[in-house]
């Protein structure tokens, strides 16, 4: 994994564990930890296929078993995304 491996929290990132905001409702998917940031799988379909989106390490609440759950409603979450350039 690569990232920032000081940061507890990152440390039980994992690749293909699933994203969900605070309402439980999924955001994505980890492809890995990148720095401050949590680089999500390409989508599928969509407006955003084809291309990754990130997410600060800052919104993340916690992590429970194989799921990574942020501080924020996914539709908010999805507001903060970041896309690769």
């Amino acid at each position: 994994m690569t990232g920032n491996d000081s940061n507890p929290v990152a440390s039980q990132i994992r690749e293909h564990m699933a994203v969900i905001g605070a309402d439980g409702a999924p955001v994505g998917t980890v492809d890995h930890v990148d720095g401050d940031r949590i680089k999500l799988t390409k989508a599928k379909s969509g407006a955003h296929a084809g291309h990754h989106h990130y997410l600060s390490l800052g919104l993340v609440a916690g992590v429970e078993g194989d799921t990574v759950r942020l501080s924020a409603n996914a539709d908010v979450a999805l507001t903060f995304e970041e896309e690769e350039k």
